[in-house]
């Protein structure tokens, strides 16, 4: 089922407001409450799965965004909803900013894959910034429904529509940093999957050469392990992502720890997503 069926209007909010995250968390319950797909739960059951989530980590990943979501074995199907918080509220963010839009996901703890999708298209749409700001500019909870409806609709048109030439794009990182951040921008460019190998520097083998075995010292394992990530890239996507892994590793010609390969294919079959 798409993401704009699964998410209900009456369960979404305009003006939401909070001093903490637990005061938030306790009124996206009461949102959720609404929905008859929860008649088992009570607002209790479905806060305590949130704030356990929570203790995890945040669920706030910057650009004023939130997508708190649980899994609970009472549910047979998926919610989806969502609000906004004007002025803001304190979430723990990464990036320090109080979270303007609260996307909330709940869903059956079997469904994994399922739950794993819904969360990749929520970040993928509402990262994009017209988007984003539109939502939070809307002046009714019908307009504010409407705007992510429509976008959904059309993320999902698209994505059913005829197959794309793809690139072959290969990523080598030695900073861990790196590594984390070029994930979670893979899932919100709509990089479903790549394949992802622990990989090795030359220095990490070049000491058991008999010439350079006096710097056996210098060449230490940690500094030359690396991961190298291989994912398939729509053709009209490449420069998108590569300006947006610069974005985060900096301009590879200047800085060290990451390159990166874009590779024609001849033939593909399959494919790499992780759902």
């Amino acid at each position: 089922m798409e993401l704009y069926q699964l998410t209900e209007k009456k369960c979404c909010k305009l003006g939401l407001k909070g001093r903490t995250k637990e005061e938030v968390l306790r009124k996206l319950a009461e949102l959720a409450h609404k929905s008859e797909k929860l008649k088992t739960l009570s607002q209790d059951d479905v806060f305590e799965a949130l704030q356990k989530r929570e203790e995890q980590g945040s669920t706030a990943f910057g650009g004023e965004i939130a997508i708190p979501h649980a899994r609970l074995d009472e549910m047979d199907e998926f919610l989806v909803f969502f609000a906004v918080a004007p002025k803001g509220v304190e979430f723990d963010s990464l990036d320090k900013k109080k979270v303007k839009l609260i996307f909330v996901i709940l869903g059956p703890s079997s469904a994994v894959n399922e739950h794993l999708q819904i969360l990749a298209a929520i970040s993928r749409i509402a990262g994009i910034p017209a988007i984003r700001n539109e939502i939070l500019r809307a002046p009714t909870e019908t307009a504010m429904y409407e705007a992510f409806i429509r976008h959904s609709r059309a993320a999902a048109a698209e994505q059913s529509g005829k197959a794309q030439k793809m690139k072959l794009l290969i990523l080598n990182l030695y900073l861990e940093d790196f590594f984390y951040n070029v994930l979670e921008f893979f899932i919100e460019e709509g990089i479903e999957g790549a394949t992802i190998i622990e990989s090795f520097g030359m220095g990490q083998f070049i000491s058991n050469i008999p010439l350079f075995a006096d710097f056996i010292g210098f060449m230490k394992a940690d500094r030359n392990r690396s991961r190298t990530i291989m994912a398939l890239v729509p053709e009209d996507k490449i420069n998108e992502v590569l300006e947006g892994i610069e974005g985060i590793t900096g301009d590879m010609e200047k800085k060290q720890g990451a390159m990166v390969m874009v590779l024609d294919l001849a033939f593909h079959k399959g494919n790499m997503k992780m759902m």
